[in-house]
């Protein structure tokens, strides 16, 4: 796989000049973006995948629900309707994609909705829930709306100044796409990351003085949930079970459940599998499968024999300061 990326490295050239053009267009004006008279925070990243957005945008319902109208916007990624959907009670992950569903069945007092047209979406979400916030999910090159605040994310072990551009690397853009940040948190981190190492990441990173950046790291909860109720993981010691992965980077959450010494085999699939009926027939067969929430809004109409391990986004210092400049933001 190395040498075939290194192989594809001048089509790399090619798109960087490609995504360069469209940004400079796009920075002086030749290309609009719309801004919106509200509060719009974006979420995302420059690689693509596996930095944990939907941690992030559930901290970020978590921080701001309780105060505000909330509304979330996705693309919706390998969902089978089209065009702007409002999540409502008889919504699917078919309809919504797995994580707006994932929002909308975890957060029911929020409203949630897909649309590949960034704008064409707040729009719609201004006449029918007239939102005081939006959360962008994904939204970091989505260029035709500007945010008010963005958030960009980038994985502790794969930084995105250590990546190349696609196809030889997987960043969507250059690196100096992150100068469009307002907030930069580093994700997946170790949780005993000294600050003397995040220091090392700060000045690696070459960031600017208005630059914020925050170190986070994924905290696993010690129960897995299923349609059949709670288990503690810890229960699962003398049984064998099945991990089912749909997601852009199982690693971390493979080395997880190592590290707890549990007996498992692995089924891993590609970032936001649509399950067939042979696939859901053979897994039916499992005794007990074990997936990520993203993919368990795919699964949990299909199978009973499945459940989630829930995750949450933890910062290892300077968390009062993250949630200030949100709300700060927010209320301005």
């Amino acid at each position: 796989m190395k040498i075939l990326r290194k192989i594809l490295f001048p089509f790399s050239i090619i798109y960087d000049l490609i995504t360069t053009i469209r940004n400079f267009f796009f920075d002086k004006g030749f290309f609009k973006s719309k801004i919106f008279d509200i509060p719009v925070i974006a979420v995302g990243n420059l690689c693509v995948g596996g930095t944990g957005k939907s941690p992030m945008v559930e901290y970020l319902i978590r921080l701001l629900k309780e105060e505000y109208r909330l509304a979330t916007l996705s693309r919706g990624y390998r969902r089978s309707s089209e065009g702007f959907v409002l999540a409502d009670s008889t919504s699917t992950a078919d309809d919504l994609g797995d994580e707006p569903m994932q929002f909308h069945q975890k957060f029911t007092t929020i409203s949630v909705a897909v649309d590949t047209d960034r704008k064409n979406g707040i729009t719609n979400l201004l006449n029918l829930v007239n939102p005081d916030v939006v959360l962008l999910d994904d939204a970091f090159q989505h260029r035709k709306v500007t945010a008010g605040l963005y958030v960009l994310l980038t994985k502790y072990d794969s930084l995105y100044v250590d990546d190349l551009i696609l196809p030889a690397g997987d960043l969507r853009e250059s690196s100096r796409g992150a100068k469009r940040a307002n907030i930069i948190v580093v994700t997946k981190c170790p949780k005993n990351l000294s600050l003397d190492e995040q220091a090392k990441i700060k000045n690696k990173l070459k960031l600017p003085l208005n630059k914020q950046i925050f170190f986070t790291c994924i905290s696993y909860a010690k129960e897995i949930t299923g349609n059949n109720g709670t288990k503690l993981l810890a229960s699962l010691n003398d049984e064998r079970f099945t991990l089912v992965t749909g997601i852009a980077k199982p690693k971390p959450l493979v080395h997880y459940l190592n590290s707890l010494k549990l007996n498992f085999k692995h089924i891993s699939y590609k970032d936001h599998h649509n399950f067939s009926e042979k696939e859901l027939r053979l897994l039916s067969e499992e005794k007990l499968i074990i997936t990520t929430e993203k993919d368990y809004m795919r699964l949990k109409d299909s199978l009973t024999n499945v459940y989630y391990l829930p995750i949450v986004t933890l910062f290892l210092n300077d968390k009062n300061m993250f949630d200030k400049s949100i709300i700060s933001f927010v209320g301005n």
